[in-house]
């Protein structure tokens, strides 16, 4: 009978889907189901006979020897594992959540107790998604609300949205979102959420303007998509204060703005360059040219003139060959000087001197330049005046603006010099009557290479003002000047009466 009893009660003890766990009160195990051997990854009748330790990880057993004694002395049913965690070991040593309901009972005159045994690692995995999920809510930053899909009432709001909006969850479950956009009327805010009630449609993203209890507004950007809450229909919005990617995209476009302007510049400035490095190579292959035909055309003519009446047409062209030989020589120095300048190779040497007797040099050999009619009129009262400069950079600077107003003059005009001076500076006024310079070119008119387009015609390099400029600068002077076409222009040296070591 005894044995009939304990196959009903196997028979009934495999048909639980939980576990089972029968133990004696000396704490050894008696019957465990099939459920509950599959549970701690036991076999059949592998946990018959062994202690209930074995089912319990080791740092708990200190602990369970008097709870089980206290249990045994009370006899009475106990659910364990709500309101704190319990677990079981298994036979391969993981450690597992579980519940348990303990039940005393007698069999046959002895005491048992058993143990229904439920594994809730599943359980305790969702409700540590659903505990990590509220967390994120509650503590996001970001501002995040729910309401009611009907009435639009505000159901939830985390801190993050109560502290950037000004509103308790209290007043906020009075409102509705159109409380917070001033810019919204109903119709327009269920217009602008009806895509959701598409099944199709998972979430919508919108811009908006949302507005504090203070009174004070806000751009955000609100995600927006549809859940269920129990059996209420809601809206959750996730909301980002989009204050200072507003602020950074104005600052973008505006430097963008800023940046296209300077390119537009730059590319405008490339262009310009590129003009001017075409008309350089045209210049430098025409300056270069035309001199260089007059030496071969005169040596060929010199060797046809070989009687000795005929040495004044040899004396001729050898004078020819030299003025042009000189010219090219004058070229390669200006390129030469460049050269120097940029490199910054260029070594003053400063000495006091007269300014009548450099301007007598200047003067000396530009009136061997003068066309028919030119004259030069010689300014007054400069014998007493002196510098302590560089001598041969203003004989140079003297020698460009005085060349140039000979070259663009036409015959039978004056070129009018005057000169004064101060305690501090001393100032040179070259004016011409010639071509002048066209008002569109007198921008680039100290720039390297350039020319102006009424001047492409006759010789030059276009290197000379440039190279005046960069020296003056160098001495602490400017050079300035004042233009007419047609009428004639005034350049301006501005020079320090001593030069500073």
């Amino acid at each position: 009978m005894f044995e009939q009893d304990q196959n009903i009660f196997n028979v009934l003890l495999d048909s639980i889907s939980e576990g089972v766990v029968v133990v004696d009160e000396h704490q050894k195990i008696v019957q465990v189901n099939k459920a509950g051997e599959q549970m701690f990854g036991y076999g059949d009748n592998e946990l018959t006979s062994q202690p209930l330790n074995v089912l319990i990880p080791k740092n708990y057993h200190a602990n369970h020897g008097a709870h089980f004694k206290g249990f045994v002395q009370e006899h009475e049913r106990r659910s364990m594992g709500h309101g704190r965690d319990i677990y079981g070991a298994k036979k391969d040593g993981n450690i597992f959540p579980i519940e348990a309901s303990l039940n005393p009972f007698s069999f046959h005159g002895k005491n048992y107790i058993m143990a229904l045994v439920i594994d809730i690692t599943e359980r305790k995995k969702l409700e540590q998604e659903k505990n990590h999920l509220a967390k994120i809510f509650l503590e996001s930053l970001n501002e995040i609300y729910v309401f009611d899909a009907k009435t639009l009432t505000f159901v939830n709001a985390n801190q993050g949205a109560q502290n950037n909006i000004g509103y308790s969850l209290k007043e906020l479950q009075s409102m509705t979102p159109l409380d917070i956009k001033p810019s919204y009327t109903e119709a327009e805010f269920r217009k602008e959420i009806e895509a959701l009630n598409n099944d199709t449609i998972e979430k919508i993203e919108f811009e908006a303007v949302h507005q504090r209890k203070s009174g004070s507004t806000y751009p955000v950007s609100i995600h927006l998509q549809r859940s269920k809450l129990g059996n209420r229909d809601v809206y959750v919005a996730i909301i980002l204060d989009i204050t200072e990617q507003k602020s950074y995209t104005e600052r973008l476009e505006k430097t963008v703005a800023i940046r296209t302007d300077e390119l537009k510049t730059a590319l405008a400035a490339e262009k310009e360059l590129n003009d001017l490095k075409t008309k350089f190579l045209s210049m430098v292959s025409h300056e270069f040219k035309t001199p260089l035909s007059g030496i071969l055309t005169s040596t060929m003519l010199l060797s046809k003139y070989k009687l000795t009446e005929q040495q004044d047409k040899r004396e001729k062209h050898i004078s020819t060959i030299t003025d042009k030989v000189q010219y090219l020589n004058v070229i390669l120095n200006d390129f030469l000087s460049v050269e120097k300048l940029e490199k910054g190779k260029i070594n003053y040497k400063f000495s006091n001197f007269k300014i009548s007797k450099v301007l007598n040099e200047v003067i000396y050999n530009a009136n061997m330049l003068l066309k028919g009619g030119q004259h030069i009129n010689y300014p007054e009262n400069i014998d007493d005046l002196s510098l302590f400069q560089d001598e041969k950079i203003v004989e140079l600077a003297l020698s460009n603006l005085i060349y140039n107003a000979i070259k663009y003059s036409s015959e039978n005009t004056i070129i009018d010099i005057e000169i004064s001076q101060n305690e501090l500076t001393t100032i040179f006024k070259i004016k011409d009557n010639g071509i002048g310079i066209p008002k569109k070119d007198q921008k680039n008119i100290f720039h390297r290479y350039f020319r102006a387009e009424n001047a492409l015609l006759m010789q030059g390099t276009g290197i000379g003002l440039n190279i005046v400029k960069d020296h003056l600068e160098n001495l602490n002077g400017n050079i300035t000047f004042t233009s007419t076409e047609h009428k004639g222009s005034t350049f301006i040296i501005e020079l320090p009466n001593k030069a500073q070591l």
